[in-house]
């Protein structure tokens, strides 16, 4: 079998004409049409080329193009959609199929509502919308259009912290704090759903609205069954809801280990020595 050489399948004119157009290191072809050598050297100029490409990130606007938070003029559906957040006027053009939960977090940077689920199955999204809990990731945005949305960055009033959420504290009705912003909200929305009388399943009356109710233990766990803890702190959001509920202070499961306490403190541990002391 005859060996294989370089240039066989070109003629003599065409030689001539990629001499012309070619240096000479680039101008011995394989049977391909391209030289090793120029091809190593596209290589590293096309690779050069991505990297420069990457560090002046201009792939952001193709990546936008992937998120919910598209680059303005390439939105599909576009709507314009004006609603208060958190008391604040603010005005979005978004795709018409966008939830709330989506244009909240990647729109209006407000991410303290969480996206657990994405299903409605799981709580972690509920926010106030006009003072009503919704699953805001089974909300349209679109469908908001004039009403004011309070998430879990509203409720504090400046740097004081809403009766809810200190009494989420005082309680520690959270572990890893996933689920808390809608159980905090959902706990809120739940006090103003018992002062105007609003029924739930337990209910033994459906008949008359009596005012303002009285909720037990039981009534408060079934009406936050939407809102789930994989950490498994319903007891102490129970208490914290309670205390709200009430008005009246609800005695703690724990307490803090600190030198003010004198069933726990550091002093009263140290003095009882080899004694069984039981945190």
């Amino acid at each position: 079998m005859p060996e294989q050489t370089d240039n066989q399948d070109l003629t003599d004119d065409e030689k001539s004409l990629i001499q012309e157009i070619l240096s000479e290191d680039e101008s011995n072809l394989t049977p391909y049409g391209e030289s090793r050598r120029n091809f190593l050297k596209m290589a590293m100029l096309t690779s050069g080329g991505l990297m420069a490409f990457e560090l002046s990130g201009a792939q952001g606007f193709f990546a936008d193009s992937l998120t919910d938070s598209p680059a303005p003029g390439i939105i599909e559906n576009i709507l314009r959609v004006a609603f208060k957040v958190n008391g604040n006027k603010k005005s979005l053009d978004i795709d018409s199929r966008m939830t709330l939960l989506d244009a909240l977090r990647e729109r209006l940077q407000l991410t303290g509502s969480k996206k657990g689920c994405d299903h409605g199955q799981c709580g972690a999204c509920t926010l106030l919308v006009d003072g009503r809990r919704v699953l805001s990731c089974l909300t349209l945005a679109a469908s908001c259009e004039g009403k004011s949305i309070t998430t879990i960055e509203g409720l504090a009033d400046n740097a004081k912290l809403h009766p809810m959420q200190a009494a989420f504290v005082k309680h520690d009705g959270f572990q890893c704090g996933y689920c808390t912003p809608g159980q905090i909200c959902s706990a809120t929305a739940l006090i103003e759903e018992a002062k105007r009388g609003e029924l739930s399943y337990l209910s033994t009356d459906v008949r008359s609205k009596a005012g303002p109710l009285e909720l037990s233990d039981e009534e408060i766990r079934e009406r936050m069954s939407g809102n789930i803890c994989r950490c498994g702190a319903y007891p102490n959001i129970v208490d914290a809801i309670k205390e709200v509920h009430s008005g009246k202070d609800v005695g703690q499961h724990w307490q803090f280990l600190h030198e003010g306490n004198n069933a726990f403190s550091v002093g009263n541990l140290m003095q009882k020595g080899g004694e069984n002391a039981a945190i």
